[in-house]
């Protein structure tokens, strides 16, 4: 049974929501009673250590049907080939990176078994770092569920809607929204257009959270208001249910005799949430020069130095270009921090041809990179008229790590994308 086929959402980015989805469900004035309202278990996700600062403290307190505690012991899981940080044998060169989207999966993947790993930094037990994945799934999860013990899962569908039955109540997400589900957080995905394919970042450090604003002042970039987390609804089935666990890197397995996703009631500032690409506040000169890629950051993850994050979650949405004077495109550079880029839909601005949507890209540290050969060239001689850049959503996962790439992502790297760079014309001195 489940209690609300129709999901419902309450709006706004870290807040202290209370939710049940029957009345009086939820416990008034405190967390823990003695008997909670009709028998249910009151249990807390802590999402950081008890002890962080209180504006950085999430947590959440559940009140389900059975207690999470009741389990037989994970075993090792078989499936999901490809889904795994597992680094090449050789060193991994500093050349630049480009991949074709993935192929077809073959019928009956459901979303576990169509992941796959490009790249990842850091180990998981360092609670620091992010690991790149995608996806390709036709087949509904059914009586299988899926958490990550590694990290916070931040979910880009790229074709496909989405239907992520979670602990906390239901999600739909459909291509131009991303959706987080966080560590631990157990969740059913359905496809309700029959297959789907996108992208998966996975944190490992601390949780997201959005940008300083900082001379921009108190509103821009994403508004807190945009993001939608689930009101309450659970599923009541006492049938055997799979539950399969990302732990260390690797998938684990149990089953139960009912479903997991059996929340009736919960409170606090830990949950998943949905947000639509579209609400995004996009800044930008009004004068002259590019400015740094960092104003479109959504998302970051800080790192234990000021300043550097973690992981940063970057789009490059439609939007107006008007400086005057001023090469458009991204320029070329090179960074101290490594970027993971894709592409949603349309075609990226910095690139003429050969990134493709559901493709990827890898820029690590140092690595020069920026526009192709023609991209350049047009820019460069392009009439400067005020522009719209429509049609488009590209994306960057940008991390202080340095990235790996696993030796199956190394195997289906475009091999000529260097030669996005080839045939500049030297410069001409007088």
């Amino acid at each position: 049974m489940l209690s609300n086929a129709t999901p419902a959402y309450l709006t706004g980015f870290g807040g202290h929501f209370a939710t049940e989805a029957v009345p009086g469900a939820l416990p008034q004035g405190r967390n823990s009673p003695q008997r909670p309202a009709f028998g249910l278990y009151a249990e807390q996700l802590s999402g950081t250590a008890f002890t962080m600062a209180r504006h950085e403290n999430r947590r959440s307190w559940l009140y389900r049907l059975r207690p999470t505690a009741d389990h037989r012991p994970f075993e090792h899981y078989g499936g999901a080939p490809r889904f795994k940080a597992d680094a090449g044998a050789e060193p991994l060169a500093p050349n630049r990176l480009r991949w074709d989207p993935l192929p077809e999966p073959a019928p009956g993947t459901d979303f576990v078994d169509g992941l796959t790993t490009a790249m990842f930094n850091r180990a998981p037990f360092e609670l620091e770092g992010v690991a790149v994945h995608l996806y390709a799934a036709n087949r509904d999860m059914g009586g299988r569920v899926f958490f990550s013990a590694d990290g916070e899962l931040l979910i880009l569908p790229q074709s496909g809607r989405l239907d992520l039955m979670t602990e906390f109540g239901r999600l739909e997400v459909a291509p131009g929204q991303v959706a987080l589900v966080p560590r631990g957080v157990r969740f059913r995905v359905a496809l309700p257009d029959g297959a789907a394919r996108g992208y998966v970042a996975e944190n490992y450090g601390a949780p997201f959270r959005l940008p300083d604003l900082g001379p921009i002042g108190a509103n821009g970039l994403a508004n807190p208001r945009d993001f939608e987390t689930p009101m309450a609804a659970f599923e009541d089935r006492d049938e055997p249910t799979e539950v399969i666990q990302k732990f260390g890197g690797e998938l684990w397995v149990t089953t139960l005799d009912h479903s997991p996703l059996d929340v009736v009631a919960w409170h606090g500032n830990l949950a998943p949430w949905r947000y639509d690409l579209a609400t995004f506040n996009a800044i930008g000169t009004v004068s002259f020069d590019h400015p740094d890629p960092s104003i479109f950051t959504v998302l970051t993850s800080p790192s234990s130095v000021h300043g550097r994050a973690n992981v940063d979650f970057v789009i490059f949405p439609p939007r107006w270009m008007v400086g005057e004077d001023t090469f458009r495109p991204p320029w070329f550079h090179r960074n101290v921090m490594s970027e993971c880029m894709g592409l949603l839909t349309g075609e990226y601005d910095a690139k003429a041809e050969g990134f493709s949507p559901g493709g990827l890209s890898l820029h690590n540290l140092m690595a020069g990179h920026g526009p192709d050969v023609d991209t350049w060239r047009k820019a460069s001689e392009a009439e400067l008229k005020p522009v719209k850049i429509g049609g488009t959503m590209a994306f960057m996962i940008e991390s202080c790590w340095p990235f790996q790439v696993t030796a199956e992502a190394l195997g289906r790297a475009q091999s000529d994308y260097d030669l996005a760079w080839a045939d500049f014309p030297k410069a001409r001195l007088p």
